[in-house]
């Protein structure tokens, strides 16, 4: 992993995008405050777009906040 500033905000955007828990949840908030200064394309497709580095850094982000979620839900880490 290499720090690429788009690779970092792309992949925090995707990955807040995905894991937020509704209109008040702090992801929320911080996609928000992300979307000032990043829109995704009409043919962004999430993970999916990432590079190879901004998979990474959006895998470590689901590492780093797993004790979040409850032991009831299931994370898909096979992407």
């Amino acid at each position: 992993m290499y720090y690429n500033k788009f690779d970092i905000i792309e992949a925090h955007y995707a990955f807040y995008v995905d894991y937020h828990s509704g209109q008040w949840s702090d992801f929320y908030v911080r996609q928000c405050k992300i979307r000032k200064y990043f829109r995704p394309s009409m043919v962004w497709e999430g993970y999916e777009s990432l590079t190879d580095n901004g998979k990474d850094i959006y895998n470590q982000l689901i590492v780093k906040n797993e004790h979040i979620w409850s032991s009831d839900q299931e994370i898909d880490h096979d992407f």
